[in-house]
């Protein structure tokens, strides 16, 4: 039930580049002050989502600075991970409902999750997102625990919500990214808020001269002759593909050598309805051979990703609904333009019109996109300014010390 997932050591100096010396000291205090606690990162899945690439980070370099942390997930099946997909769209404001398997098969998983975290000796649990949110109700004693809800949920299907709230009560603390996605019900005195973080020494955030991200890309089958647009998110709802590709058609009536990518691989065991948009996805493209789809992990990996994110003309995020988005800071640190959707965790990135450009529907979108490849003097400006508002707050070392502060906090009382 209960899978713990392989890491390493990674050390901080690693690191120093992108931090200053005040943050060295003050992660240096934290290690010195956290020495000895035992630490655990529970969720859903080791691969795929923004959750389990920014732990595959966090833990190492945790570990590294003397805090003992070890990551596990839940191997569940299919049926637990189709309730929790539906969990997750309706806090992020989708129609669905609670009915008796649907109880029974989230508990159930749960309970017996817990009953594997009682037999470890663990300090505090770090637990992440709503799929194993309830195990803190099927323990005995949960020594201290931290909920960091990852998703937009300032607009919830209100009566899923009000079915989470009773396995919030078990938390010492409840982590979300903006204010507005905290609901009123929720205890404000232990909210905090963090943001997530981009590693920067990943070979998808390494930097990759453009020639050599061109010839990736021509190896895939895309013309870098050409202007390219490129959204890499999973085929999910949220993240809105049909919406790039009728943006796409649109901006391609003034730009007619335009290509799309559309770059989902498919590697996470808590999204079973990625095929279903996938196909969607299939139809609304037709027969247009200048939209390229990738779902294969076996053919896109980070390297890949790293040439789309570097080589594309303009880097899209159009969700509807976006806990933060980590795919934007990825393209921002490449200095890539990029349009986002008006929404979540984007806004927050995305100062519309200084380091990129934030968008409501597929008109504006292509708007934004004919600008971006007309007008190079804006494309370079926003460039730019991308690469900076990136490095300043949106890399790993920062969210280390993020949830280091917070740990001591819960354990030690800061």
């Amino acid at each position: 039930m209960l899978q713990q997932v392989a890491t390493s050591h990674v050390h901080l100096k690693d690191y120093y580049g992108f931090l200053d010396e005040e943050s060295v000291m003050e992660l240096e205090r934290l290690s010195t002050r956290l020495s000895g606690l035992k630490v655990a990162h529970l969720n859903a899945t080791s691969m795929g989502g923004g959750v389990a690439e920014i732990l595959r980070s966090l833990v190492p370099l945790m570990n590294g600075l003397g805090v003992q942390t070890d990551w596990y997930c839940i191997n569940a099946d299919t049926d637990f991970f189709q309730v929790t997909k539906n969990i997750h769209n309706s806090l992020q404001g989708g129609d669905w409902q609670f009915d008796g398997h649907a109880h029974d098969v989230f508990l159930g998983r749960n309970r017996r999750v817990a009953q594997e975290i009682e037999a470890l000796d663990v300090d505090l649990w770090v637990v992440h997102d709503p799929q194993p949110c309830p195990v803190s109700a099927g323990l005995q004693s949960f020594r201290q625990a931290i909920w960091h809800c990852h998703l937009d949920s300032s607009t919830p299907n209100r009566a899923v919500w009000n079915y989470f709230q009773r396995y919030l009560v078990g938390y010492d603390r409840l982590v979300f990214c903006l204010p507005e996605y905290v609901n009123g019900s929720v205890p404000q005195e232990r909210v905090r808020f963090i943001r997530p973080a981009i590693d920067p020494l990943t070979p998808k955030n390494q930097p990759l001269p453009v020639s050599e991200a061109r010839q990736i890309l021509a190896g895939l089958g895309i013309d870098p002759s050409r202007p390219l647009i490129t959204q890499v998110a999973r085929f999910d709802r949220w993240k809105d593909p049909l919406g790039v590709i009728d943006a796409y058609r649109l901006a391609k009536q003034e730009v007619p050598t335009l290509q799309l990518a559309l770059v989902g691989v498919m590697e996470a065991q808590d999204d079973p309805e990625a095929n279903v948009v996938f196909e969607q996805v299939q139809r609304h493209t037709g027969a247009d051979l200048d939209i390229h789809l990738f779902s294969d992990p076996r053919h896109v990996q980070q390297r890949e990703v790293n040439a789309f994110q570097t080589a594309s003309t303009v880097v899209l995020q159009k969700s509807l609904r976006e806990g933060f988005g980590l795919t934007v800071a990825e393209a921002m640190w490449k200095g890539s333009p990029v349009i986002g959707g008006n929404c979540g965790g984007i806004r927050v990135q995305i100062e519309d019109g200084h380091n990129g450009f934030l968008v409501a529907t597929p008109e504006e979108c292509a708007r934004r996109i004919v600008q971006l490849i007309q007008d190079g003097e804006v494309r370079e400006r926003i460039r730019a300014n991308a690469k900076e508002s990136v490095r300043k707050r949106y890399l790993m070392p920062r969210l280390l010390k993020d949830y280091l502060q917070l740990i001591e906090e819960v354990v030690l009382g800061g």
